[in-house]
């Protein structure tokens, strides 16, 4: 399975933040990846439909983690 792993800016502060998007599971797969995620990371974030927000730059490591898991990431 495909998602897509993007790092953008926050509009308001200007911190940057990890985004994982185009996930086809569930919302409860979903909401538990995120937690892995944000455990793994050390940092805050939020799901938004099939949408996953980490705060910080931790794109290898969410790639590292999603491979793991059995995804296929793609960077943009």
């Amino acid at each position: 399975m495909k998602v897509n792993v993007s790092e953008k800016r926050n509009p308001k502060t200007g911190n940057p933040t990890t985004v994982v998007s185009n996930i086809q599971h569930n919302p409860q797969v979903i909401d538990d990846l995120a937690t892995k995620l944000k455990k793994s990371c050390g940092a805050g974030g939020f799901v938004k439909a099939k949408t996953i927000t980490v705060h910080g730059s931790h794109t290898e490591k969410i790639k590292s983690i999603l491979e793991k898991e059995g995804f296929e990431v793609i960077i943009k």
